[in-house]
């Protein structure tokens, strides 16, 4: 694996920038579900709406799959529920855990020329809470060489699911998890700020403040609010002023209607309640509309069986009117604490020019 000298330059000053979820992608990323302490009585439950996830995005793109030492096993369940491991590469990555969005690359795209580049942040599991990690920090080391595609390492504890882009230089992300003591202790706002503009490309941090009760990531941006255009944003709202969610949910609206995008305008905001509570064994989950994949054609959505899930479905469609949004049933994947945004990393194409 190469490892990128930057001359003390960012990959900001060479043009690269973390693109929009919706920008073209090559590839999906996952890390199969191994972990029982993360899945306990959950794990042979949560195969079967995974695979229709993976069944969905390799319809029209490949999947690359960690396998932690499983691949005859990973074939064996995705061919049970699947019938075809068509567009699926299978990976010896070991791993701790499934969650790709959090511990996999971040790939960047250059402005100017079809080169790409992966950002190997470190990875702690939220501030240490799960170890151990050292599997899942190594897999975007693992990804590069396989790629042969060149990386950096900023030194930084950062996850993907805390961070939100636009593609045109805004971010939107939250102090309750970035400046969280158990991540990067000995910098401030305006130091995370200057690694969001030198490594990511970003030119405007927008910040909420919190997430959701359950989420023990300490509020990832992903279960909260997301774009859907370079002007647009989802924001998950809670009617029930009984609900512990509710209170949290009002003051990120109020903060996300204060805010302007990197040219001066005025988000453009779209409400979706969340949720019913799902709540197992006494413990009240992160379930979130907003924790959906956008694939080349498809938007995966969690649903969780309630009465509220129509509703939200027929809100994300009406904002990708060139995609098919699919629900997948993740009451049982929820109770990992994440779902499909939460398990995937996308690997965008790179940008093209000319005959290239």
């Amino acid at each position: 694996m190469r490892t990128f000298s930057f001359r003390m330059m960012y990959p900001k000053d060479q043009n690269f920038y973390f693109p929009p979820e919706w920008h073209p992608q090559e590839a999906m990323w996952l890390s199969w579900p191994v972990n029982v302490d993360t899945w306990a009585h959950k794990l042979n439950l949560i195969y079967k709406p995974y695979c229709e996830f993976i069944k969905c995005v390799s319809t029209e793109q490949k999947v690359h799959i960690s396998c932690s030492g499983k691949t005859e096993y990973v074939k064996k369940v995705i061919l049970e529920y699947n019938n075809t491991l068509s567009n699926i590469t299978l990976h010896e990555f070991n791993t701790n855990d499934s969650w790709c969005r959090d511990h996999g690359p971040g790939f960047l795209v250059n402005k100017n020329t079809p080169e790409r580049l992966i950002l190997d942040w470190d990875y702690n599991a939220w501030g240490g809470k799960y170890p151990p990690y050292d599997a899942d920090n190594a897999i975007p080391s693992h990804i590069a060489a396989y790629l042969n595609i060149q990386s950096v390492k900023p030194a930084l504890v950062m996850e993907g699911g805390s961070v939100e882009f636009n593609g045109k230089g805004t971010v939107l992300t939250s102090k309750s998890c970035l400046l969280n003591s158990n991540r990067n202790p000995h910098l401030g706002q305006k130091e995370i700020e200057a690694y969001l503009y030198n490594y990511y490309g970003a030119e405007n941090v927008l910040w909420v403040n919190d997430g959701i009760v359950g989420d023990d990531t300490d509020g990832h941006i992903d279960d909260t609010v997301r774009f859907v255009s370079e002007d647009t944003v989802i924001t998950m709202v809670e009617a029930n002023k009984n609900d512990a969610n509710h209170e949290i949910l009002s003051e990120n609206l109020s903060l996300l209607k204060k805010m302007r995008l990197q040219n001066g305008k005025p988000l453009e905001i779209i409400e979706i309640q969340m949720p019913e509570p799902v709540i197992e064994k006494g413990e009240r989950l992160p379930a979130s509309y907003a924790n959906f994949y956008i694939s080349n054609s498809h938007v995966i959505v969690p649903i969780y069986k309630c009465r509220k899930d129509e509703l939200a479905l027929e809100i994300l469609a009406s904002q990708f009117k060139t995609r098919k949004v699919v629900g997948i049933n993740s009451t049982d994947i929820i109770w990992g604490l994440g779902s499909f945004h939460c398990l995937s990393q996308q690997e965008p194409k790179a940008n093209r020019f000319g005959n290239d």
